[in-house]
Order: C-alpha cells, then structure tokens, then sequence
C-alpha cells in the first residue's frame, strides 16, 4: 500500500513571513560577517584588531535575527530546516569567541566561519527544494 503525503498550500510550507526589520538584521550581520573575514584576507596580516569587532556585531546581528524568526509553518522537514538555520548564527557566534580568545591562531575561528556558512548555504538550497516538492504534491 503506496502511502501518499499530505498536500499543503502555501501558507502552511512557508508560514507567516517575518518581520522587514529582522530580515533587514541578518542581512546586514552577513555582510558584516562577510566584511570581517575579508579585511585579514585581504590586508594579508592582522594588523587591524578592529575587524574582531566588526565579526562579533555580525554574528550578533545573525543570531538574534534567526532566533527571533521561528518557522510558522505546519511541513515537519521545513520547521527542522528552519532549526538548522539558527545553528548557523550559534556557528558564527563561537567563531567570534575564538577570535579573541586566540587573538594570533586563525584556524579555529576560520573552521567555524565556514561551518556556519556551509550550514547558511545547505539549508538555503535544500529548504528551496524541499517547498517546491510539497507544493508539487497536490
């Protein structure tokens, strides 16, 4: 017996939007995650301490946004990849930490960057697909 799933309408794959301002927070904490990771790269030293600052306001900015964002919707797969993607700012916020922990190291804050990216990156692709095959399943 070929077991069928459930169809959702749209409001119950994505629920209610969140606010502008929120959407508005992450945004600008990525750019400025973005914007810190680049200024060792590309001054090719650490000679700016100023740009742990800058990292630790992003990651902030991420993590308050995604936190203050749950999922409203009623598809199981969606409310956990909604979960997933408040991990990302959890990533980014212990990056932030072992930058100034390990002011001279950076590996561990690095590693954790490119974790929380991946994740960012991951749910964003698979959330997509996922919406499209329970909206596809009417």
């Amino acid at each position: 017996m070929k077991q069928t799933q459930p169809a959702y309408t749209r409001d119950e794959v994505y629920g209610k939007p969140p606010a502008p301002w929120l959407v508005t927070l992450v945004t600008v904490g990525l750019l400025a995650i973005v914007a810190a990771t680049l200024i060792p790269i590309i001054n090719n030293g650490f000679d700016h301490p100023w740009f742990r600052y800058l990292y630790a306001a992003g990651a902030a900015m991420v993590l308050i946004g995604r936190l203050f964002t749950p999922y409203t919707g009623k598809h199981p797969r969606m409310k956990r990849l909604g979960r997933l993607e408040s991990w990302s700012g959890i990533f980014f916020c212990v990056a932030a930490f072992f930058m100034f922990y390990e002011p001279q190291s950076n590996r561990d804050w690095l590693s954790f960057t490119l974790a929380g990216g991946a994740i960012q990156v991951l749910v964003t692709l698979i959330s997509a697909r996922v919406a499209g095959k329970a909206l596809s399943n009417k």
